[in-house]
């Protein structure tokens, strides 16, 4: 996959300082979860499946979840299961005919998929066949293991591994959304169960992702458009401890952003969140009034609470929402140079950034570095003088 792959060469070079590299199952596991982005959840029982995977590819989305959760009717998931195993291997032909041609193939999101069990994760992989190889793995629901279901889960993807003989191992990524690991009285010893498990895994598991709709429906709850997940005390906490314990820099997971439920106009009570003066500078209200009637200025607040959290990538269930996450993914030019300069002072002490305007301390803030530095590589620098705005505009022409 390669971010912004949709633009122009002219466009990416206005645009980009250093422009995002191209980034797929091979790359180390750190910079493939990095680079994960705005991940599109789909039903797998969508009509037209592998037009829509095609369609989105084009316009930017470069990791795509099939799902067979809870997305899809209970009354039709076989019809889903056949959907998907019948999208992926019509794609698998058509990668293998434009390769015995010598054409270049359409460009894939990373795909994965999203079964209800370890049975159907296995079955599933099982009836893929060649098919098998245009995945990246399995998104993993519900994911605990005070039952033993995470084990499971794990144990039917090594099975799984071991039966397709690859070279590169499908990956897991995990979702923590079940009660055990959202109660207070229970989350603690759950989550440390977690990731002890995935400590015995570490090989499987790609990053692990937040399921808030889950985590809020324990306590019967749902955010409206003005606010964001952070405000929604409950789930907050549970939040801060998956970060705490499961996102740790020595030796923790990247951990994906909850899935912003909003896409349409509806009734709003506080005022909009987005000032109006970045859109003025760029000759672009018109774009400001189009986020806002979206309710996309809500996300875009979601996402800078992400990332000032620890969490990178976002979970999606709309198209409208992936330029949105990625623009304010690339890293900003200042950004880039403060990460190059605090990975090259070895020797500690504090200096002012090149713009003058913050301090950079190079022991403390060279965990952040490198995480900026890997950022980069996946979603690019922009030039000094381009903006959000700017980038956002050029993804949603």
């Amino acid at each position: 996959m390669l971010h912004y792959s949709f633009l122009t060469e002219s466009s990416r070079t206005r645009l980009f300082h250093r422009a995002p590299q191209e980034i797929g199952p091979a790359s180390d596991r750190e910079t493939l979860a990095t680079g994960l982005g705005a991940t599109l959840y789909t039903p797998g029982s969508r009509p037209e499946l592998t037009q829509t995977i095609l369609k989105r590819a084009r316009a930017g989305c470069t990791s795509n979840v099939l799902c067979l959760e809870d997305s899809v009717a209970d009354a039709d998931v076989e019809r889903a299961e056949a959907s998907v195993i019948a999208t992926l291997m019509e794609l698998e032909q058509a990668r293998a005919l434009a390769q015995a041609s010598g054409t270049v193939p359409d460009r894939l999101p990373l795909l994965f998929v999203r079964p209800r069990s370890p049975e159907q994760l296995l079955d599933v992989g099982r009836r893929l066949g060649r098919a098998a190889g245009l995945l990246t793995g399995f998104v993993l629901p519900k994911f605990e293991n005070a039952s033993g279901r995470g084990e499971q889960f794990l144990a039917a993807l090594e099975r799984l591994n071991t039966e397709l003989a690859r070279q590169t191992p499908l990956l897991a990524m995990p979702i923590i959304e079940h009660a055990v690991t959202t109660h207070r009285e229970t989350r603690a010893e759950a989550l440390l169960g977690v990731r002890d498990l995935l400590r015995a895994h570490r090989g499987l598991v790609l990053s692990v992702r937040l399921g808030a709709t889950d985590i809020a429906s324990a306590y019967g709850l749902r955010r409206s458009r003005d606010l964001t997940i952070y405000d929604v005390a409950v789930v907050g906490e549970v939040i801060a401890d998956v970060v705490s314990i499961l996102g740790r820099t020595d030796e923790g997971w990247t951990i994906s952003g909850t899935v912003w439920e909003h896409y349409s106009n509806t009734e709003r009570i506080l005022r909009p969140l987005l000032r109006a003066t970045p859109f003025d500078e760029s000759n672009s209200t018109v774009l400001r009034e189009q986020l806002l009637g979206a309710n996309l200025d809500g996300l875009i607040r979601e996402i800078e609470l992400d990332l000032a959290n620890g969490l990178l990538g976002k979970t999606v269930i709309h198209p409208a929402h992936i330029p949105v996450v990625h623009a304010l993914h690339v890293v900003s030019h200042e950004e880039y140079h403060d990460a190059l300069d605090i990975m090259a002072s070895e020797g500690g002490g504090a200096t002012a950034s090149r713009s003058g305007n913050r301090m950079n301390e190079s022991k403390p803030h060279r965990a952040w570095a490198r995480r900026t530095l890997r950022r980069a590589d996946a979603y690019g620098v922009a030039r000094p003088e381009v903006t959000f705005v700017d980038l956002l505009e050029a993804s949603m022409k």
